[in-house]
């Protein structure tokens, strides 16, 4: 249990940093920050369509389309960032085509780094405080 929570913790925290990156590189790709709550709200409702979407898009494109197996991510996110801004609770607005396509990759590549990273920082961490003691 402690190592789920751990997880969640860690892949809203690059999926948030994802979003983030994206909102000062692109212009078309803005995080609406006097909305604060409803940013939150969308790392939120965005990690968990992204972890739903994914085994689900690689499910049917293995069935009905292989060739497409190498682009899920970057297809899941997009979905997931999609729902997100059609939803109205604000904190996340896209408003031109290099917004949805470069937002896209740009997530992808820092939550997929993000996920892998984040555990291995905060892991080493802990391995080396219970070795102090």
């Amino acid at each position: 249990m402690i190592t789920f929570l751990f997880r969640t913790i860690m892949y809203l925290a690059s999926a948030g940093l994802g979003l983030i990156v994206a909102d000062l590189v692109l212009e078309g790709f803005r995080i609406q920050w006097d909305q604060w709550w409803g940013f939150v709200i969308c790392i939120v409702i965005f990690a968990i369509l992204q972890s739903v979407l994914s085994p689900w898009i690689a499910k049917l494109a293995d069935r009905y389309a292989p060739v497409l197996l190498g682009g899920i991510g970057i297809f899941s996110t997009l979905i997931a960032l999609i729902v997100v801004v059609l939803l109205p609770i604000g904190g996340l607005r896209i408003t031109d085509a290099v917004g949805w396509i470069l937002g896209s990759v740009i997530v992808w590549i820092i939550t997929a780094i993000g996920s892998v990273l984040l555990p291995m920082i905060f892991l080493k961490r802990k391995a080396q405080e219970r070795r102090s003691r």
